[in-house]
């Protein structure tokens, strides 16, 4: 349960790969393995839009 709920709350964007890891009780390797059974993608992606903005702010 642990692990589904983390690999959720990752794919949302919502905690790191190493924070979803520690919530299941897996190592990082474990929990990319998770990501794969549960075709979940390991990257976090943002649009363009979302990069402008981000780097806009930083000015």
């Amino acid at each position: 349960m642990r692990l589904a709920a983390a690999v959720k709350w990752y794919e949302v964007e919502h905690i790191s790969q190493a924070k979803a890891a520690e919530i299941a009780g897996v190592s990082r390797a474990e929990f990319l393995a998770a990501l794969t059974r549960y075709d979940v993608t390991p990257f976090q992606y943002q649009s363009a839009d979302d990069l402008i903005n981000e780097a806009m702010d930083g000015v």
